[in-house]
This record gives C-alpha cells, structure tokens and sequence, in this order.
C-alpha cells in the first residue's frame, strides 16, 4: 500500500528558501568581506559588541558604585547589627541607579552609532544586518537587566520612545519581550497584554527578513501573545490570548483573531466559545456543591 501524499495546509505560506529571499547587492568592500569571510566577520561583530556592552553598562555602573562606596564609609561606623543592612540598602539604591543610568546610557549609544534599522530581505551575513544586530545588543542590555523594573510606568515608555519606539496616547504596554523597537508603531489606546512577544524580524534557512509591525488605535493584544515581523492590526481589533500572528498577517478593524496560526474568528463563533465557556463554568459549580 502507498502512503498518501503530505500536503501543507492552505493557510500556512510555504517558508521561502535563501534562493527566494537573495540578498541584495553588495553595498561595498565591507560588505563583500562580510558576505566572503562571514565567521570572520561574525566574530569581530560579537567582539565588538561585547566592548560596546562593557563601555555602557560600565557607565551605568558607575553612580551605583559611588553610592555603595558612600554607603560603606557611612556603615563602618555603625555597630555590626546596623552596619550590614546599611550596606545591604546602599547595594539596593545602586542597583536602582544602575538601572536609570542605563536608561539613559543606552539610548544616547543608539543615537550616535549607526542602528538606523530599515526594512530588508536577504541573508544574515550582510552589512544591511548589521545596524539590526546593533540596535537589538543594545536594547538587550536593558531588557534583560532593567526593564522589567520600569514595565507599566512612565520610565519604561520614555526608555522604548528613545529606542525608536513609536507609541501613542494612554497606550499600556506590559511586556517587556520586545524586539525591534524602532521598527514597532503603536496608536492610541493600545493595549499590550503581559508576556505578550512583539518584534519585527522572522528568518530561517540561512536568510533574515525585517519587517515593521503597526498595531492601530484601539487595538488589544492578549496575553502571551506572539507579533512576528510584518505584521498589521487594525484599529480596535482584538487578538486572544497565547495566539501567533505569523508574518504579513492583516488583521482587519474591529476584528478578533486567534489560535496558532492565528486566524479570523467571526462574531457567531465567539459568542459559541464564550457561550461554552459559561456552559462549563456552571457546570463545575455544581460539581463543587456538596
């Protein structure tokens, strides 16, 4: 007996191979060394980025050791039950002056470095690639030490405008798996649920493409949600929680998408979901009676 032919599914794209996404010309010698040479080329990036790293996050570092060092000097005098959490506080007040001298730190690198991110298709090891891989080492330094700290507050959403992030009035953002903020827009109202997954890159098979996300006015993104690279979402639309918009997915106005892939949910077919969903809940309350 034969086995029956594997067909994809209609609603999922096939993935591009690298011979469909080419990379574009080289730019310049750089570019070609880049292309030619591309360990080489990946090593010297990583070290540099590394130097980078260190030169910011020792600035950082520098007020938060100042106040520990005066904070020591202020417990030595102390008797020993009072000296240690004296030093423990000004360890603590360090560790919050680190984290807001990043946030300045950080951004003010971004502006005077070249991680002007554009849109692009082609393969990793390219000078086009380059100011992507800059602009996200930079802004890991922060969401990966600070951020969640100033998540859903003033001092988080000033920090992602000065990376480049575009949001609008009154919009709540609680998450901090961000990716790609200079290439992110948010409107006005937008809600971003927490642990949602937001960035504007997809990539595989040896190529890498960026693609901004615009999420419009009014919209929600439910929790733990995943917005992959060129992706839109209409105004006042909604998309359910732990769903995966795939790349050049279009979310139309006022509609609610979900699942993985997420996909059009009608009216009709949320109002059977909500409805079964009362229909359970009622029937484990009466489960739960004696």
């Amino acid at each position: 007996m034969s086995a029956a032919p594997v067909v994809a599914p209609a609603s999922l794209p096939a993935r591009p191979t690298p011979a469909e996404v080419p990379s574009p010309p080289p730019r310049n010698a750089v570019d070609r060394f880049i292309r030619r040479f591309h360990y080489t080329a990946y090593m010297l990036a990583l070290l540099s980025l590394y130097a980078l790293a260190a030169t910011a996050l020792g600035l950082a570092l520098a007020p938060g050791l100042w106040i520990f060092e005066q904070g020591g000097f202020l417990a030595d005098g102390l008797p020993a039950w009072l000296a240690w959490p004296a030093r423990g506080t000004a360890l603590a007040v360090g560790f919050f002056a680190f984290g807001f001298s990043l946030l300045i730190v950080v951004p003010a690198f971004n502006a005077v470095l070249p991680t002007r991110v554009r849109p692009f298709k082609g393969g990793y090891f390219t000078l086009a690639a380059l100011p992507w891989y800059l602009h996200n080492g930079l802004f890991y330094l922060v969401r990966y030490t600070f951020l969640p700290f100033v998540t859903l507050n003033p001092f988080g959403l000033w920090f992602l405008r000065a990376m480049g992030m575009r949001i609008g009035r009154r919009s709540f953002i609680n998450t901090e798996y961000i990716s790609d903020p200079c290439l992110l827009s948010l409107g006005d109202d937008v809600a971003l649920g927490g642990g949602v997954r937001i960035f504007a890159h997809y990539g595989g098979g040896g190529h890498l493409v960026i693609a901004p996300v615009r999420v419009d006015d009014g919209a929600t993104i439910g929790l733990g949600a995943t917005v992959m690279g060129d992706v839109e979402v209409g105004p006042r639309a909604t998309v359910l929680p732990h769903s995966v918009l795939l790349p050049g997915s279009r979310v139309g106005a006022d509609e609610t998408w979900g699942g993985v892939p997420a996909q059009p949910i009608t009216p009709e077919a949320m109002d059977r979901i909500k409805e079964s969903i009362r229909e359970y809940s009622r029937a484990a309350a009466g489960r739960s009676q004696p």
